[in-house]
């Protein structure tokens, strides 16, 4: 990832945002980092709304049927309380 400082990225921001549209670029602000400057395809790509847990699972490659678990079925053991 290429480093600009904010002068530097301001005066030269249609090479920052071309740069960009490739790959990630991170600006500084008194020498510490403070933005990243990304493509929109990225952007969008973060911003996907994300499955809930029960999209994910029904979407898993094992929901054919034959997925199996096998529980142990034997009695726990004893403890003095």
């Amino acid at each position: 990832m290429e480093s600009w400082q904010t002068q530097e990225a301001k005066a030269r921001f249609s090479e920052l945002a071309k740069k960009a549209a490739r790959s990630p670029q991170l600006v500084t602000m008194r020498g510490k980092p403070a933005v990243v400057v990304i493509s929109q395809k990225e952007y969008l790509r973060l911003r996907k709304p994300k499955p809930s847990f029960l999209e994910f699972m029904q979407a898993s490659p094992f929901d054919d049927g034959e997925f199996e678990i096998d529980r142990d079925m034997s009695t726990p053991r004893k403890i003095d309380l």
